[in-house]
């Protein structure tokens, strides 16, 4: 799993990111909030771990900002001891967790590990892009074409590229993601599924296509037509 961490004083981002991925956890790092807004604008994450006091936006501005673009990632604060208002104003903001300052790394793990779990069993009822709707409880895809149930893994892998729309996953992430880290599925199988997706999305007559750029992965948008129809009906 891709996890984000902002974190501005040297030793402790070290600390983290060292036990993080002893873990088997991927981590990017930055030390200031304007770039942990700007990286998690960019890519996908699984986590976002933020702390409040950081050089440029502090961690509840990158908090608030990312949930009124509808940024969904979950996201633990690291707080100091005594910034109790802070801690009401970020879990009111959308954080998911926050641990204060000093902290054991065990108990950091164990946070991360908590939040994750429970984003893994949020499922939202649809996930809707252009013409297309994709509903969770029970793995229909919907279209102006009819509806067209999906398996397990074709479900779990269009959700992913539905929800973090024109962003690129490549191969073997979305291989790890979906599959598992420890799988032994060969790296083709998710072209195989790609192609399994295209073909539905042009049964279901959809404005939405899956792209894919040779050595970057693959992402789903809006395709160009719908892209123009939108900006010329705003």
């Amino acid at each position: 799993m891709k996890l984000l961490l902002a974190e501005d004083e040297a030793a402790m981002s070290d600390a983290v990111q060292e036990i993080l991925a002893h873990h088997h956890y991927n981590v990017d790092c930055v030390d200031n909030g304007n770039d942990a807004l700007a990286y998690a604008q960019d890519q996908a994450y699984d986590g976002i771990i933020l702390d409040i006091m950081m050089p440029g936006l502090d961690g509840l501005q990158v908090l608030e900002r990312l949930r009124q673009a509808g940024s969904h990632t979950p996201v633990l604060l690291l707080t100091a001891r005594g910034q109790l208002e802070d801690r009401i104003r970020g879990l009111n903001l959308g954080a998911d967790d926050y641990l204060p300052k000093p902290f054991a790394m065990g108990e950091l793990l164990a946070r991360v590990q908590a939040m994750l779990r429970r984003r893994d069993n949020y499922v939202p009822d649809q996930v809707v892009l252009g013409n297309l709707t994709l509903d969770c409880s029970r793995c229909v895809l919907s279209g102006p074409g009819g509806h067209l149930p999906l398996s397990k893994l074709e479900f779990q892998l269009l959700e992913l590229l539905l929800v973090n729309h024109d962003i690129f996953f490549p191969a073997e992430k979305l291989l790890e993601r979906i599959w598992g880290y420890d799988s032994d599925v060969e790296i083709g199988t998710v072209w195989v599924y790609i192609s399994y997706l295209r073909k539905k999305l042009q049964t279901l007559n959809a404005d939405v296509e899956i792209i894919s750029r040779r050595g970057i992965g693959y992402a789903a948008r809006l395709d160009s037509t719908a892209v123009a129809d939108a900006q010329a009906d705003s």
